[in-house]
């Protein structure tokens, strides 16, 4: 990917953010074709708050955020820090070792998409259990009660959801 006029080598577990405005080209440059997931919605601009530069990352020099109390077994990567106002979104690749559990019903006030990167699970949503697996996408609404039970390899999710801003009310 060249983003304003500077190239970036992206490879298996690369990431690159584009803000609004920004020039970018992506281009393949090897013989076998490449597959990448976009996510592109409009920025929600805050009064007072600058838009994020563009950045490129990747997954395997990031630490996994591992949840407090799962012995390494449940935990986050994180492309951007929580703390960074500037962000609207967030994408985060989900990692539960071979067994391990969301062991709790969830919800969360924005709509947001889960797409399985790696392996098996039993993904509650709302009142089902429902079998997912690596290729598999999810789109739940807000406040969608969920759970998790990975299955017997290693399961893995990238996860996109809106954050830092109000839900827009709409009369």
């Amino acid at each position: 990917i060249t983003i304003d006029g500077k190239p970036y080598q992206l490879g298996p577990g690369g990431y690159a953010f584009l803000p609004p405005g920004c020039r970018w080209i992506l281009r393949n440059t090897g013989t076998a074709p490449a597959r990448f997931h976009w996510i592109r919605k409009r920025y929600e601009a805050v009064d007072g708050i600058d838009a994020p530069a563009a950045f490129v990352a990747n997954e395997h020099d990031l630490p996994v955020n591992w949840m407090p109390g799962t012995g390494e077994r449940w935990g986050t990567t994180r492309f951007v820090e929580p703390t960074d106002l500037r962000h609207d979104m967030h994408v985060n690749i989900v990692t539960l070792e071979p067994g391990a559990v969301i062991p709790f019903e969830e919800t969360h006030v924005m709509e947001h998409g889960l797409y399985v990167l790696e392996g098996k699970a039993v993904y509650r949503l709302n009142r089902d259990w429902v079998e997912v697996e690596a290729g598999d996408f999810m789109w739940l609404r807000a406040f969608c009660p969920q759970a998790c039970y990975a299955g017997p390899g290693r399961f893995r999710y990238l996860l996109y959801k809106d954050v830092n801003r109000h839900m827009k009310l709409v009369v």
